[in-house]
């Protein structure tokens, strides 16, 4: 079945994409079906877990119907740290899904302080509540006692297959995985009183682990990765050093560290990018909360149509006009949930279009310093960045992110690498003779920016920018901030 195409699903934040693609990485058929996280008070943020799963079936059938042909395998790619309970004996939801963004177990994590160097030496992660394990307490302690509590990713697979598996890339981003190890620390669930819960087997990135007549007859399930590492795999980041950046409702930049479980000193974090032919692969990576977020956010306030109005609505400069995106708290470096966002340098002359620049040039910023800190640990700076996502139509926010890093920017071709990223995974699967960079289709980039700005301009900016987020760290250390 190695020669049919596949059936790849990534099920994000705001939506399910379905692709079916071929053994080259041609698209054959495209489906997308809406999904509304609710954005409540209190920086929580949840989803229906109805609506993700009829999202994934929807979007899924519809791509399959339009490609007209039988697929290989099916492939899903997952929000990574979005959790709910649910009961394995009849998959039934026992209670909404807490989203990635959400922060309502910022207690959890304040509780257990005084063991976040361990945790960080376990797992290569921060202890906030962005990552699972702190909601999966919190949905312990005020929701219920009941069922198994997971990413959503197990409990999809469960509907699709009846099997109970997460795969290393996904356990990696829990707060509960021994990143050494790639198995789940009976220490960290411990730690976060989740000690005698019923875990999903770990499975490596390549392995079928089982089937579904969910999308027409009896097909292999195979290639389970998390988002931010799929889209790594597709834009052929291979060798240590290989970053790229996605640029969606937030903004992840990752870079591949090899066989190399790295442990950073400088806020960052580290993950497995993929478990694949017998190896694990590791990656560095930073997280800027809001982007598309952030662009969607103008629009509420009517500075703007939408996403692809951006461009028209900026302004050529801001000037001098600064933002700090933090409207749902700042991630790496900082990790500071309680910081806000902030308008800075604002006078009379301070103009609509003025403030949707700095938005723009506020997401850059926060992408270089990731950049920045990313090169202290790999050793190097990075020499480009690849880019991908729905903002990489806006040519001013590539040209912002070229200028603010000084390397070039080469934007992927496709809209869809997260897709094309599990459809790589699900080849390895399917084809046990095929090596990585076989499974994953050669690409040229659609645009390539390069700096414009020279390089004490771009010093300049960012070092007023650091200024910037260090004063909206501290009125929020002052009491006066709070959650974007």
């Amino acid at each position: 079945m190695s020669d049919l195409p596949v059936l790849a699903i990534d099920q994000g934040t705001s939506g399910t994409k379905a692709v079916v693609a071929a053994p080259g990485g041609e698209i054959l058929a495209l489906a997308e079906e809406p999904v509304r996280p609710s954005y409540l008070p209190g920086g929580r943020v949840e989803q229906d877990p109805a609506e993700l799963l009829g999202s994934v079936l929807t979007a899924g059938r519809r791509a399959v119907e339009a490609a007209g042909r039988p697929v290989g395998a099916v492939s899903l790619a997952n929000q990574g740290e979005t959790v709910l309970a649910w009961d394995p004996a009849t998959g039934r939801p026992l209670s909404t899904a807490l989203v990635w963004q959400d922060r309502r177990a910022e207690d959890v994590c304040a509780a257990l302080a005084g063991h976040a160097d361990r945790i960080a030496a376990l797992t290569g992660l921060v202890l906030d509540p962005y990552f699972s394990a702190p909601k999966m307490a919190w949905l312990r302690r005020e929701v219920t006692a009941e069922g198994v509590v997971t990413t959503s990713d197990a409990w999809l697979v469960h509907r699709l297959t009846g099997e109970f598996v997460t795969d290393a890339a996904t356990a990696s981003r829990s707060l509960l995985l021994d990143l050494d190890a790639v198995e789940w620390s009976p220490e960290l669930l411990g730690l976060f009183g989740l000690a005698g819960e019923r875990m999903p087997r770990v499975v490596a990135c390549d392995e079928i682990v089982g089937t579904t007549r969910a999308f027409g007859g009896e097909i292999p399930v195979g290639g389970l990765i998390v988002d931010q590492q799929a889209a790594l795999l597709a834009e052929g980041c291979l060798l240590p050093g290989e970053a790229k950046c996605t640029y969606g409702t937030g903004a992840f930049l990752l870079a591949g560290t090899g066989d190399r479980a790295v442990r950073p000193s400088s806020g960052l974090t580290s993950s497995v990018a993929w478990r694949a032919r017998g190896a694990t692969a590791y990656c560095v990576d930073g997280q800027v909360y809001t982007a598309a977020s952030a662009v969607r956010w103008l629009g509420e306030l009517g500075l703007l149509g939408g996403a692809g109005d951006l461009d028209a609505a900026a302004a050529g400069g801001s000037e001098g006009t600064l933002f700090v995106p933090a409207l749902a708290g700042l991630a790496a470096p900082w990790w500071r949930p309680d910081a806000a966002a902030a308008f800075l340098g604002m006078t009379l002359s301070t103009r609509p279009g003025h403030l949707v620049r700095a938005v723009v040039e506020g997401v850059a910023a926060q992408v270089a310093e990731l950049a920045r800190v990313v090169a202290g640990d790999l050793g190097g700076p990075l020499s480009r960045l690849r880019a991908d996502g729905g903002l990489t139509r806006s040519a001013a926010l590539m040209q912002a992110q070229a200028d603010l890093l000084q390397i070039p920017v080469e934007v992927y071709p496709s809209p869809h690498a997260t897709a094309l990223g599990a459809a790589a995974t699900a080849r390895l699967a399917l084809d046990p003779t095929l090596g990585l960079a076989d499974a994953v289709p050669a690409w040229a980039p659609s645009k390539t920016y390069e700096p414009r700005w020279p390089a004490d301009r771009a010093g300049e900016f960012l070092a007023r920018w650091r200024a910037g987020v260090e004063a909206a760290i501290g009125t929020a250390r002052a009491g006066t901030g709070g959650n974007g």
